[in-house]
């Protein structure tokens, strides 16, 4: 008798068992990075020598720092340099977004389309949070608001590599389809965010947001979620993201409403979604 194929949502949940910090979605040294600027208590020369333990990562971040999505700024030649004219959570960021660009790549061409469509949306949604973090008084969470969006999708890079690996192995017979993928990741994305944010010791702010922002029933006095949450909704409505609706209405949002945002602000936060330029290395 022939053995019948296994599901493939019950492939997914066999990959997704044990040790998540097995799937290749974090450098480590960027993870360290935030969990000690997390603690408050570091030193700049305990930053420089972490980042610089990977001379790969080091090299990124500066490439970073001196990139067109950083424009305006004079050359920066190390990693010194950095920590100075912009500080070390800034550059943790760096680390963490330049780190986050190699991963998002494959070899299957719809797992490659879908992790494409995500490296820009993370990045837009980002971009966002950190503008609207200013914007609207909460300077203090601009940092974390930019890591909270970057991260905010982090279980669909993790799901999107686990069908990578079934794909490679040919675990299954199932064609990948773009309708197929996001069947798989809007239905598990946020589970698996929390669990991988977890996993890692990521600093429970960034793990609330991983499982709650497309909650209906969300904290609203969680500013940093609101913030991520309408930022990643913004970028929905101008189309910078895998599943675009630009029929939302942000002005009518609970998130909008917690935050006191008025119309204008959120035009001009579509203007800044819409316009995030693209980290190119």
């Amino acid at each position: 008798m022939i053995p019948t194929e296994k599901p493939l949502i019950e492939l997914i949940k066999e990959h997704l068992q044990g040790d998540l910090q097995g799937l290749p979605v974090f450098n480590t040294v960027a993870v360290r990075l935030q969990q000690m600027l997390a603690r408050r208590e570091f030193k700049m020369e305990e930053v420089i020598e972490m980042i610089s333990e990977d001379q790969s990562l080091a090299s990124q971040v500066l490439r970073v720092a001196n990139s067109s999505y950083y424009a305006g700024l004079s050359s920066i030649a190390t990693i010194k340099d950095a920590i100075v004219r912009l500080g070390a959570q800034e550059v943790a960021n760096m680390a963490m977004m330049a780190s986050q660009f190699e991963l998002y790549r494959s070899e299957d061409e719809y797992l490659n389309s879908s992790m494409q469509k995500l490296w820009i949306h993370s990045l837009a949604c980002a971009t966002g949070a950190k503008w609207l973090a200013k914007k609207t008084g909460y300077t203090h969470l601009a940092a974390e608001s930019f890591m909270g969006g970057l991260l905010h999708d982090i279980g669909k890079l993790a799901l999107l590599k686990v069908l990578d690996d079934i794909q490679r192995n040919k675990e299954t017979k199932a064609a990948f389809s773009n309708t197929l993928i996001s069947e798989v990741l809007d239905r598990m994305h946020e589970d698996v965010g929390y669990k991988l944010m977890k996993s890692w010791s990521l600093p429970d702010a960034y793990c609330s947001v991983a499982v709650n922002h497309h909650k209906e029933d969300f904290d609203g006095n969680d500013i940093l979620l609101d913030i991520v949450r309408l930022s990643d909704k913004a970028c929905k409505k101008v189309g910078k993201s895998p599943n675009p609706d630009a029929t939302l209405s942000l002005i009518s949002s609970l998130e909008a409403q917690f935050l006191g945002i008025k119309e204008m602000t959120l035009a001009e936060l579509e203007i800044i979604v819409e316009d995030a330029g693209e980290l190119t290395l």
